[in-house]
Formats: structure tokens, sequence, C-alpha cells
């Protein structure tokens, strides 16, 4: 929490749309509302703010991380990659972002760890509208589908559909950047795209009028981590009680959101210009609530993750070539600061 690193924060606020959710986008201590003494953290989500990303919002205007001795500045982000990048570099004390970008960029040697996934089931999906007839992996055959290259769920994109009995040849891909696959599949130029279900789906049927199917891959057994809690080795290491109090503070404005959803959309409110329309970002809420959990966590806090679930995750991941093969657990994340 010192001067250079408040600097660097200044500097870095202009190229990524800080956003203060408390009003400050100070990180010296500070005081709440009883007076007590406060610690000033900064979080960079994995993009610009989108309804999975309500609970941090509406945290913060609950007064949930103050509760726990936390005033909490959110800065909006421009992909995972960055944001892993920018916390093992000191600009941010957390970061919110795509397990497989977390460990590929720890293979690559930045100095982060996953403090607890919360996205347990992964979003990625094949994204149809229903009027294409597409209803089953099957139907995807001679279709043409949006992908990213090099994103997670394009990586993995031939896993999935080889779970499904078919090969990367029945299925044609054009490769686009993400708004490009909403557009071409906005316009019929393509038969759908491969996202994240809870963040495009919601938006391309508000744009369309029209009703979606996701062919999820976790339907067909491909499985793994999404988004998550991470920090820098040597933030985590400087300030372990509070990176233990954050988790708690995120684990518990979960929790509030998941009982009150419309309210913790509202709390996005006027929060940024990128912010999707109201009813889009309850949407995009109640679709992230279905990725909270794996059977294996079911009934546990939200973030709390099970050892089964990380290596189910790393032999994924492996196997699509994002990870190294000989990485373990404990070279990616630390569960001292789990949430009870």
């Amino acid at each position: 929490m010192n001067f250079t690193r408040k600097s660097l924060i200044a500097v870095m606020a202009v190229g990524t749309l800080a956003l203060s959710a408390c009003g400050s986008n100070s990180s010296a201590d500070s005081t709440g509302a009883e007076g007590e003494q406060m610690e000033s953290a900064t979080l960079m989500l994995n993009w610009y703010p989108y309804g999975e990303h309500a609970p941090f919002y509406y945290g913060v205007q609950e007064g949930i991380f103050e509760k726990h001795g936390i005033d909490l500045t959110i800065e909006a982000g421009q992909g995972s990659t960055k944001t892993v990048q920018a916390v093992g570099q000191g600009h941010v004390d957390f970061g919110w972002a795509d397990t497989p970008a977390v460990l590929s960029n720890i293979d690559k040697g930045v100095k982060v760890k996953s403090m607890g996934v919360y996205l347990q089931t992964t979003p990625s999906a094949v994204q149809v509208f229903e009027d294409t007839g597409i209803e089953t992996v099957e139907d995807l055959k001679g279709k043409t589908i949006a992908v990213s290259a090099g994103d997670a769920p394009t990586t993995t994109f031939p896993l999935f559909l080889e779970a499904a009995g078919l090969t990367e040849d029945d299925v044609k891909q054009q490769n686009l950047d993400p708004a490009g696959k909403m557009a071409s599949t906005l316009s019929g130029q393509v038969d759908g795209l491969i996202g994240f279900a809870h963040d495009q789906g919601p938006t391309l049927a508000h744009q369309s009028g029209k009703s979606m199917n996701y062919l999820r891959y976790a339907d067909q057994g491909i499985n793994f981590y999404s988004n998550g809690l991470i920090s820098s080795d040597d933030y985590l290491s400087d300030n372990p009680e509070l990176a233990t109090d954050m988790m708690a503070a995120v684990s518990e404005s979960f929790e509030a959101a998941i009982e009150n959803p419309e309210e913790a959309a509202k709390a996005m409110e006027g929060k940024d210009p990128q912010i999707p329309a109201q009813e889009v970002v309850l949407d995009q809420w109640n679709e992230t609530v279905k990725l909270l959990n794996t059977e294996k966590t079911e009934g546990k806090n939200p973030g709390v993750n099970d050892p089964a679930d990380w290596a189910s995750t790393l032999k994924i991941l492996s196997g699509a070539g994002l990870v190294d093969p000989a990485g373990d657990t404990a070279k990616y994340y630390d569960s001292q600061y789990q949430p009870e």
C-alpha cells in the first residue's frame, strides 16, 4: 500500500477505465462509516462490467466489504490475460480472471496465484439462436461457428466435439474477435458462436429478440474452472490477513447477490457506460448463479474449491495444450484463503 503503487494505479486508470466503487481511487488506508480503520484494495475485473460482476458492486453498496475492513475500488478489465499481468506487476491488488489464462500466465513466469475459483462450471458453450434448429452437438455438422483463436473455449472445442462423437472437420470455424463473433451471429453470417453463455447469450437474446440454445461443454463432460480471485505472490506474502478478509467478503457478497438478484443487478446501474441494460445484467447474473458449484462443492460457500475439481481442470487444460502437463495444483492455487 505504498506511494509507488498508488501512482501506478492513477496512471492505469486512464487506459483501463478505472471504476471506483467507493468514490475513491486511492490505495491508502481509509476510515469506515463507523470511524473504524479500513484497508484500501483494488480489484481489476476480467472485462468491462457485466452481470457476473454484480456481487462486487452489491457487496460494496451493502457494506459487506466495509464490514470486513476493506475499502474496495473496482476497475474494468480488458481481458483476463491483461488482468493477470496487471496483478503480477503489482498495478492492482486483486484480479478477477479466467482460470486457463491464470494458469498459462503462471507457466510463463507471472508471479500470481489463484485464491479460489467462483465459476466452477465452465460457461464455455456453443451459442445459437433457437430458430436455427440446432439443438444437439450432432446438429453442428456442416455448420459454421465463430471462434476466437487462442481463448479457452476455442482451444478446448476439439475436446468438446470429440466427447460428442464429432471431429473438427465436421464443423467449420470462422476466426473472429469477440465483437465480430457477436455481429456475425446477429447478422446470420455464421450459425452461432463459441464463448461464455452467461455473458454473450443474454446479450444476443436482448439484441435480437430471439431465444437462445446453449450446447454446454460441461454437459459433454468437458468441465474446467473459469473465473476466480487472484493476487500476486508478493502481495499475498505481505498481506495474508487482508487476502483472507477479501475472500470472505467476496464469498459473502456472492451469497447476498444470490439471495437478492434484482437488487444486485441494480447495484451496477450507472457505474460504467459499458454496463449492459438492466434486464441483460439480471439475466447474466441469473445464468452465472448456475455456474458457481460442481457436484463436489454443492451446498458450500461460493469460492470454496475441491481438490478433485482442480485436478480435473489441470487434466483437461493440459490435454488441450493450455497448461504445463507437469504442473501441479500447488503451482497455481493457494488454498489458505478459502472462505469457511
